[in-house]
């Protein structure tokens, strides 16, 4: 994990590459508690008999849920100290490239593509790549937005 002390050494990150972070299953049973969360109760997703006579061969993880994995992906990635919070500012763009079969596991790495001052607060843009083990392409490309209060 990266750790910047403080804002301004924060505000020199634009270019740095962060990651991987460790490796994370997603199993059947995150996929039945994210879908009970959000009401998204589609086979392809909770029902492993149907799922698998189906498109992927079983089920697979939502794209929402990989795209909320991102929090955890991204305080393995980096902290930065002496803030008084940090706010998901929101995501310029997001991609699912490849779905997350159940009991796959998928890692994050990062690029700091620009960091600019707000105010008394810095904003970042990253942009994040989720991994799956054993595959050639990504489950997910993420450009997200951070902004850290001093």
């Amino acid at each position: 994990m990266k750790t910047y002390a403080n804002l301004a050494e924060f505000e020199s990150a634009t270019g740095h590459e962060l990651g991987p972070t460790d490796w994370v299953e997603v199993g059947q049973e995150r996929i039945n508690l994210f879908a009970d969360a959000t009401d998204d109760h589609q086979w392809i997703h909770v029902d492993p008999l149907r799922a698998k006579d189906g498109p992927f061969g079983g089920t697979i993880a939502h794209g929402l849920l990989t795209l909320s994995l991102l929090p955890r992906f991204m305080h393995e990635l980096y902290s930065v100290e002496g803030v008084k919070m940090a706010i998901n500012y929101g995501f310029n763009k997001a991609r699912f490239i490849t779905p997350v079969a159940v009991g796959a596991k998928i890692r994050a790495s990062a690029r700091v593509e620009q960091v600019t001052r707000v105010g008394d607060a810095v904003q970042a843009t990253l942009i994040t790549t989720i991994d799956i083990d054993g595959a050639t392409k990504p489950a997910a490309v993420v450009e997200s937005i951070v902004r850290y209060v001093g």
